[in-house]
């Protein structure tokens, strides 16, 4: 229930004008104030592990939730993990700020081929660091952050618009779909993936991206 509504949060939020008006408001790092809080949510979803790649999603109000990419061993399958916080983490008592990070997320998790997880972190990296340069920083507003991290790359701000967002946006739709389906469905949805990376890299040729490390 919780994936079906998280797609549907994603899905239902208004798309911005033409791509030839819009500029996605991310930037490099954390928004102001929000490191000590968006990194406790990060370290509960990771449970330990270590992350190839992850979206955060710290609403302004209601759970947090969140998408990783854990790596595999030996070059196996990753581990796709849609995880949703039990209770809002970032809360506020009765005379201070707490981060209840003492609870047990609910978390969906599923393999991801090796091949699908490592094109996608290749395609966003390049993604996040053309929408969001160096020497960029992540706006603030009284609005829903979105937090992508690769490796030592985060990019942070508003939830992502124009073609390039709605192509990011599409891709964690998808894998929180995945992660809660059987073998034939994830499949498909594995192809989808594809698809939707094809159009991304088309979008970032014709932004001029730099081509993604190999």
């Amino acid at each position: 229930m919780r994936a079906a509504a998280l797609v549907m949060a994603l899905l239902l939020a208004p798309t911005a004008q033409a791509d030839d008006e819009c500029k996605l408001a991310l930037g490099r790092g954390w928004p102001p104030a929000t490191e000590n809080y968006g990194a406790a949510v990060e370290q509960l979803f990771a449970g330990g592990a270590q992350p190839g790649w992850s979206f955060t999603l710290l609403p302004t109000a209601g759970a947090e939730s969140g998408v990783l990419l854990i790596p595999g061993s030996e070059g196996g399958d990753w581990t796709l993990r849609r995880a949703v916080a039990d209770e809002r983490v970032h809360f506020w008592g009765p005379t201070r700020l707490e981060l209840r990070t003492a609870q047990t997320p609910e978390l969906n998790e599923a393999p991801i081929p090796a091949a699908v997880a490592t094109r996608l972190v290749a395609d966003w990296r390049r993604a996040l660091s053309a929408a969001a340069p160096e020497g960029s920083t992540a706006p603030f507003a009284d609005q829903d952050a979105w937090v992508f991290a690769i490796g030592d790359l985060r990019v942070s701000g508003l939830k992502p618009q124009c073609e390039l967002g709605a192509l990011l946006r599409d891709q964690i739709d998808l894998l929180v779909e995945a992660s809660d389906e059987g073998d034939e469905k994830r499949a498909k949805r594995w192809r989808q993936l594809g698809e939707s990376l094809d159009r991304m890299r088309d979008v970032l040729d014709t932004m001029g991206a730099p081509s993604a490390a190999p």
